[in-house]
Order: structure tokens, then sequence, then C-alpha cells
């Protein structure tokens, strides 16, 4: 585990954290080093996944509230500022670990509208929708990090998944845009390589990069290790990256970098 030599990072800021689902996520890492470093962390979840949240929340340094958030339902998105400020009086930050896609939607021939657009929806426009949701608690400005996995190419298996990043991409862009001037938020996102995560079980053949992004990596890859993801997402979070948004962070041990 890599440790980070700074202390209190974050000391002071409140961040909303979405994604956390199991120790394993990079979600769980990111509050327990912003916790680690003085942030005060809300978490989200929501339906059958909230007990799960709740239970992986208490192996954290200090247990977190745990809000119901489904980032494709209205209301939750509407009221979702006035629930924060049961918790916390305003946000510094927020971290975007949400996406989900049909099975359809891993077969890019086969794939129909419904899976297509689900998968849009839940894991691209998604976070527009929480930042705007955010917005009314984020006067003071702060951060938006979102994560993603680099949609320049067409992946083996990721098919409508792999469209859906490239839209998320795209939206984070259009937030940086809005969001800067006006409203002082920095909007980032941080491209991890494959992590044996809940939501990567989930992808038919994931497999396929487990097995080869090791061997493609000049600093190698470790897909147990989900911690150096999460400190790039710290790093975004806090204020060492006053002047930089609209940015792609790449936490892939390299493999961006290389020729097939």
């Amino acid at each position: 585990m890599t440790s980070l030599t700074t202390t209190n990072l974050l000391e002071g800021r409140k961040l909303l954290i979405t994604g956390v689902l199991m120790d394993s996520s990079i979600a769980f890492h990111v509050a327990r080093i912003a916790q680690e470093q003085g942030a005060e962390v809300v978490l989200t979840s929501f339906g059958r996944t909230m007990r799960i949240t709740q239970a992986i929340a208490k192996r954290l340094p200090s247990t977190p509230p745990v809000i119901e958030l489904d980032v494709t339902d209205r209301e939750h998105l509407d009221t979702l500022a006035e629930r924060v400020k049961e918790h916390v009086p305003h946000l510094d930050g927020v971290l975007h670990s949400i996406g989900f896609a049909p099975p359809g939607a891993f077969t890019f021939m086969e794939g129909t509208w419904e899976d297509v657009a689900t998968a849009v929806h839940t894991s691209a426009y998604s976070l527009k929708g929480l930042a705007q949701a955010a917005l009314p608690a984020m006067s003071e400005g702060g951060s938006l990090v979102g994560l993603t996995f680099d949609a320049k190419f067409a992946w083996p298996v990721y098919d409508w998944m792999g469209v859906a990043k490239a839209a998320f991409e795209s939206t984070n862009r259009y937030l940086a845009r809005d969001l800067g001037r006006s409203h002082r938020i920095r909007c980032n996102l941080v491209a991890a390589g494959p992590i044996r995560t809940t939501a990567a079980k989930s992808i038919p053949g994931f497999e396929t990069f487990e097995n080869t992004w090791d061997d493609r990596a000049p600093l190698g890859w470790d897909v147990n290790d989900a911690e150096p993801a999460a400190l790039a997402c710290v790093a975004l979070l806090s204020g060492l990256f006053p002047a930089t948004t609209g940015e792609i962070v790449h936490v892939d041990g390299g493999v961006h970098a290389m020729g097939q």
C-alpha cells in the first residue's frame, strides 16, 4: 500500500462519495484516505445495496452517514442537497463512482436502444445530474471527480459501456466549461486501469483485461490494488490542483501511452 506523506491534506473539507459497495472498491479507498486526511465524508447508496454500503461503511476509520441516491431518480436528485445538509453544512467535493449497463450492452452489434439508453443514463448523464444536484451545497466552489476507463479505444468486451464512458468524458469537459467561472468548481476524471471490483465482475469477459494489463504496463499493474487510483482522486479533491479542470488523469501503470 502507498501512504501519503502529507497529513491533513483535506482538513475541514466535506465530501460526498458515491459508489462504496465493497472494501475493494476505489470509492471505499477514496473515503478511507479522505478521512485519514481530515475530511468529513457522506456516502450514498440506494435500494438493496443500502444495507451493504452501511455495513462496509463501518470498516472506515470513522463510520459516515449513508444517504439514499439513485442517480436516475429525479426526486432523489432534486432533494440531494437538502438531505446532504442534514449531515454537513456544505460540500467541497463530490466523487462520481457510478456505472451500470445491462448485459445486452456488452455485445455491441446486438445491443438494443433500451440497453444503450440505460448505460448512457446511468453511466454518463448521471455526472451532469449529480453535479447539478450537488450545486446548492457547493456555494463555496470545490471539486467534482469522476472515474472512467479510457474511452479513446474500442476495448474488447466493453462495447456500449465504452461508448457510455466516451459520453461521460465529454460530459466532464462541458461541466468544466459551465461550472468553472460561474461556480468555481473544478471537474476532472481519473482513468483507472482495471481493478477487480464488484462492478468489474459484472462485465462479461473482464478477465481479458486482467490477464494482459500487467504485461503492457511499464510500471506494472495490480488488479487487486485500488489505492493508486484512490490517491489520484483524493489529490484532485484537495487543493493541490487549483487551476486544473476538464482533465483526465491516467492511473493505469502507463498503458494509455503504449502502442500495441
